[in-house]
């Protein structure tokens, strides 16, 4: 466990507590209760033993949370049930849905023991994760954000002998780390080696300046794909991450396949051991701690207010801050104020946590901002709820998108903005991604991503069936027109060229059951612009300077992926760049 403070159980009652009635007799009745109710993902059922009129065991029946997310959540508050022996206990911040059901799990299975709703009510209010226990806290580095390029600079500051905490607002650790697909490009690794894959730092440079119109600072652009190949094996090698092996993606964009895709193809494959690593080197974490304040002494920055539990509390920096809070996606405010087009009508990929935090709170001491009007959406994403779709990375693998006439209408393996900015200009503002078991039998995203496309399948936004036509006809695609342009799709898959829309990435044809046809939408995905940094990762200062204690690493930066970034390149540049603020923090 984390030093004093990660996950420990504050029961805010006696030691010996026993849900009980006024006669002090227990209100829970002996046995085994199973209750279901539906969490972020689905359904979620929960078995919870009760023995001598205490909760002696709360077990997983079934799940289909996030891992890390709604699963860290359900792990903290059935253990608290279990040590507290209540049923009121508080959710887990920034997964308030799975939290929600988690809770209403707890109250029903109480009631079915036998337990009034007055009874509930008495019952102790439990926190499943304790606040701090002071108000002021001194370390060499104060890391703000607990995500990919958080975790990476406090391990890094960590292994160069300093004092480190992470503070995170969320009651998790990883990000939108977590919940992307945890893919990084590397020039030169070896799984390119592997499959004769010609590639170079350079190469990955043009291609990532070129996919933000040249908008990018050069500079930072060669440090990261110059670095790319050290933090792949970085991952690999320290931190254990489990690459697959056969697998090198291309994503829209980029000239070469250059991707590495951790098992799962998720970013919890990554955030996971990430976090480990913190554990076994001892590096605090403060969970359900949000940053309000950079603290400033002779001009620099010495430390950081946050606000934990209801009280602020002060944590001292001898050496540095590091930024590391992510972006403004989820943040409509922030959209609307810095670009119109990217406002309400937008869902988003990204945790709602996901509110510029950093960015403001570094524009109060005077920190430059840079390319804030660039907000990239992603194409291929859950209709419903804006998430992100990983059964639709299909189309990497050489699925076609149509529109409700059944027609093409763009390069599926062009940029994210050209495709979303396509599919919003066609009916209804959504697309189909077409494709046969000649891509799924390559890809296989419904069998990677199975608890997805079951999600997908039970809200009609996928269908799989044995002819083109019965997929079609489920969405109310014209079937024809989409056999017919199917046809000439193969074609151009036969010929190894796409003449109408030049779609660059796997040509493969779709003739062969059976077919799948998903319902796609864009929603927010990446924020470019943030604060200006140098090749230190110092920030930038508006008078010109640099802010004197202050570094910032990941997303709450701007200036490296230009208007718009290249799949891929998020997780490359934040744990380049995350290495590289917990390395120059300690040169002061």
């Amino acid at each position: 466990h984390f030093q004093k403070i990660v996950i420990a159980l504050l029961v805010v009652c006696a030691a010996a507590f026993t849900a009980c009635s006024g006669s002090g007799k227990s209100v829970l009745k002996d046995g085994e209760y199973v209750q279901t109710s539906v969490g972020h993902n689905g359904p979620l059922t929960l078995q919870t033993t009760v023995k001598d009129g205490k909760i002696t065991s709360v077990e997983v029946v079934q799940s289909s949370e996030t891992k890390g997310i709604g699963g860290k959540a359900i792990d903290l508050m059935t253990q608290a049930a279990v040590a507290s022996n209540s049923v009121n206990i508080d959710g887990i911040t920034g997964a308030t849905i799975t939290s929600g059901c988690v809770k209403r799990i707890l109250s029903e299975t109480a009631k079915a023991a036998g337990a009034s709703d007055k009874q509930i009510l008495a019952m102790p209010a439990v926190r499943a994760q304790s606040p701090a226990e002071k108000t002021e806290y001194a370390y060499d580095v104060v890391i703000v954000g607990a995500g990919g390029a958080g975790l990476p600079a406090a391990i890094t500051a960590k292994q160069n002998g300093a004092s480190v905490v992470i503070l995170e607002k969320n009651g998790f650790a990883g990000g939108n780390t977590m919940v992307s697909g945890g893919g990084l490009n590397v020039a030169g690794s070896d799984l390119q080696q592997k499959k004769g894959i010609s590639d170079s730092p350079e190469k990955f440079a043009e291609d990532t300046l070129k996919g933000g119109d040249n908008k990018n600072d050069p500079v930072l652009v060669a440090i990261m794909t110059k670095n790319s190949l050290a933090s792949y094996e970085w991952l690999r090698d320290d931190i254990k991450v489990d690459f697959i092996q056969d697998r090198v993606q291309q994503f829209g964009g980029h000239s070469v396949p250059r991707a590495c895709i951790p098992q799962g193809n998720s970013g919890y494959a990554l955030t996971e051991p990430l976090l480990k690593k913190c554990e076994e080197l001892h590096i605090d974490i403060f969970y359900n701690t949000k940053a309000v304040k950079l603290l400033q002494n002779n001009g620099g920055v010495s430390g950081v207010s946050a606000e934990n539990n209801g009280k602020t509390i002060t944590f001292n920096a001898s050496k540095g801050v590091v930024l590391a809070t992510g972006g403004f996606g989820a943040s409509i405010a922030m959209r609307e104020k810095y670009n119109a087009e990217y406002g309400a009508k937008y869902k988003t990929t990204c945790l709602q946590a996901s509110q510029g935090d950093g960015i403001v709170m570094a524009k109060d001491i005077g920190a430059q901002l840079i390319d804030m009007e660039y907000i990239q959406v992603y194409p291929t994403c859950n209709p419903l709820t804006g998430i992100i779709s990983y059964v639709a990375n299909s189309r990497f693998d050489g699925a076609v998108l149509v529109n409700k006439e059944g027609k093409r209408f763009t390069n599926e393996g062009g940029r994210r903005d050209v495709i979303s900015q396509a599919i919003l200009s066609q009916t209804d503002s959504c697309a189909y991604l077409v494709w046969g078991n000649e891509i799924e039998s390559v890809g296989k995203m419904t069998e990677l991503h199975r608890t997805e496309y079951e999600n997908l399948e039970a809200n009609k936004l996928i269908v799989k069936a044995n002819t083109l036509k019965e997929a079609a006809d489920f969405f109310g695609i014209d079937a024809q027109s989409l056999a017919s342009e199917i046809a000439k799709f193969n074609g151009f898959a036969a010929d190894k060229k796409d003449t109408e829309y030049n779609k660059t990435g796997a040509l493969r044809k779709i003739e062969t059951g059976p077919f799948y046809i998903e319902k796609v939408a864009p929603a927010t995905h990446h924020t470019m612009g943030g604060v200006a940094i140098n090749e230190k990762a110092q920030v930038k200062s508006e008078n010109g300077g640099l802010v004197d204690g202050l570094f910032a690493a990941g997303e709450v930066v701007g200036g490296i992926h230009g208007t718009n970034r290249l799949g891929g390149n998020a997780i490359t540049d934040v744990i380049t760049f995350g290495r590289i603020a917990g390395t120059s923090v300690l040169q002061k």
